[in-house]
């Protein structure tokens, strides 16, 4: 993680804005996404050191964000709530919750102060109580820090880049570029780098944000300029309205949808675009957003992109244009801490999803080289479950799995720092994950979005029996997926089984009717979700393996023990 050069009273301003407030510094990290309530600005995620406390008003510390790239929708939406951070300081790179701030700014005037500062400095921010940022000074204290402005002049821009910034491409791509050179000079890029694809994260109707940015930029004449895929959206677009959904949101929700199909996104509805037939190819440049489909495009693929926040996969599909920093570069693909894996000797799939997000714990803010699984035989869904989870606790967008991510040897493995996981781990992390009631009212699967795969497997472990009346049991998928379980005449085995199968929308997303007013506790196969649900949806969470998802449909009973190759 590039952090700042070694001036210790170095700070450097992002967003400006006069202000003063008390001083709150965050344990670690936090995915806004899942982790604030727009609502109220108070961190909801359960599993952080400061889950409760409220951020409004408030200087906040932090070293940098992690998880979701949605976290910018979410500052965009405190903001326009009134209970955004006064400030937001870091003394790492950090580009989700700085993009949120610089759209707040510019499109809809909106100011969250955005600093970055050396370690001294924030280490020093710490100790006091109170801060106060005026005409681009820092005053804490007896501090008194001038703050350094961004400088974009030193980037180095081609002729129609330079054409876009003056504006003769028109306005909406004026922003974009604007925004692009900004989030470029902040990651120290010297030029931009052409991509091929991109991918459209912020089209979930989690708050009026998202609808809005959409719109405006649809009204200021956005068009997307190279083939671009749509993420989950909240809704089942072309059949919410017999599933209960408020005509208020389910139309509100059709209107995001729409605005990024008519700015020429393609509709296809999924947080696994690494599903599709078109998933992009070893060494291809690429802007994508939403996090579990930026670490398996670099980590199985062997694709390149940056873990672009929301709002900014809008500005790169309508300029094809990103920043050349990160791991748009060979040698930002390098991990520099790594993470050996004790297996049991026994294990199910439950294993993946808790082995990533344990990863992520373990390495916040580095790519991690992970080791001894290199004889393990992981399907794509293994994979899938381990960087879906891996990015609901690290800001890194990619991890090497040795033997399994398609990238040169490495030679400077025994130079890195180590650390071990163990069985111990990953009991505690199972005993975390299940601490909700043993009577489960909802299964939920396809956090990411489920496979073919996943559909046939589940199937095969009702061998012909049916969902307990008392428990839902849903499985989200993309529109791809659901055509080819439809071929193979999946989707009537799985109706059959009382199984609810929904395109378009994903676990992210849901809300009530679909996860229904009574219930308390979910089931799921998923660490993403297992991580989240509760601060999206109140409830508590029971996890397990697909097998188990699908023995607890049946029974409406979660196991109470560990799994039986976590007893020593």
């Amino acid at each position: 993680m590039n952090t700042m050069p070694s001036n210790e009273n170095l700070a450097i301003s992002i967003v400006q804005n006069d202000i003063k407030g008390e001083i709150f510094e965050c344990a670690e990290g936090l995915s806004f996404w899942g982790g604030v309530n727009p609502k109220t600005g108070c961190i909801i995620d359960i599993h952080h050191p400061n889950h409760g406390y409220c951020l409004a008003n408030k200087f906040v510390l932090m070293p940098s964000s992690r998880g979701s790239c949605s976290g910018s929708g979410v500052l965009l939406q405190l903001a326009q709530n009134g209970l955004a951070p006064a400030a937001i300081i870091f003394n790492e790179m950090e580009e989700i919750l700085t993009l949120g701030a610089i759209v707040a700014d510019q499109l809809f005037d909106k100011k969250i102060a955005i600093l970055r500062v050396s370690k001294k400095l924030y280490f020093d921010l710490a100790m006091a109580d109170k801060a106060e940022i005026f005409e681009n000074t820092l005053m804490f204290g007896s501090k008194i820090i001038r703050l350094r402005e961004l400088n974009i002049d030193t980037l180095q821009l081609n002729s129609k880049d330079r054409s876009i910034l003056k504006g003769n491409h028109g306005v909406a791509q004026q922003l974009a570029m604007e925004t692009i050179c900004k989030m470029a000079t902040i990651q120290n890029a010297k030029e931009l780098i052409d991509v091929t694809k991109g991918h459209i994260d912020g089209c979930i109707l989690a708050h009026d944000a998202n609808l809005i940015f959409a719109e405006k930029m649809y009204e200021l004449g956005a068009s997307i300029s190279i083939p671009t895929t749509i993420n989950a959206i909240s809704i089942n677009r072309t059949n919410w309205q017999s599933q209960g959904i408020e005509p208020e949101f389910g139309n509100r929700a059709s209107r995001l949808a729409d605005a990024y199909v008519k700015m020429g996104a393609h509709p296809t509805y999924t947080c696994a675009p690494y599903l599709l037939e078109d998933k992009p190819k070893k060494h291809e440049v690429i802007g994508w957003s939403e996090s579990n489909a930026v670490i398996y495009a670099n980590s199985i693929l062997g694709a390149k992109t940056q873990k672009h926040p929301d709002y900014f996969d809008l500005f790169v599909a309508i300029t094809g244009r990103a920043p050349k920093a990160g791991v748009y570069l060979t040698e930002e693909r390098i991990p520099t801490y790594e993470i050996s894996i004790d297996l049991p000797s026994k294990f199910d799939d439950s294993i993946w999803p808790m082995v990533g997000w344990l990863i992520g714990k373990f390495s916040p803010n580095k790519i991690p080289l992970v080791t001894g699984l290199e004889k393990t035989s992981l399907t794509p869904d293994d994979l899938k479950a381990l960087c879906a989870a891996f990015g609901t606790t690290s800001a890194a967008p990619m991890l090497y799995i040795n033997g399994h991510t398609p990238v040169n040897k490495l030679s400077n493995i025994q130079k890195m720092d180590k650390f071990k996981i163990t069985c111990e781990h990953l009991a505690t992390l199972w005993k975390d994950f299940n601490t909700a009631d043993l009577n489960v009212d909802l299964v939920a699967i396809g956090s990411p979005h489920a496979s073919l795969s996943e559909c046939r497997n589940f199937v095969k472990f009702f061998d012909g029996k049916s969902c307990s009346p008392n428990v839902k049991t849903i499985i989200t998928l993309g529109r791809d997926v659901l055509s080819k379980v439809k071929e193979e005449g999946l989707l009537e085995e799985l109706k059959g089984a009382g199984i609810q199968v929904i395109s378009d929308i994903c676990w992210c997303s849901i809300t009530e009717p679909i996860i229904p007013y009574n219930a308390s506790v979910i089931m799921t196969n998923s660490g993403k979700y297992a991580h989240y649900a509760n601060g999206l949806t109140g409830r508590k969470t029971r996890f397990g393996s697909l097998e188990d998802c699908a023995k607890t449909a049946q029974s409406g009973l979660a196991k109470s023990d560990l799994p039986y190759w976590l007893v020593n």
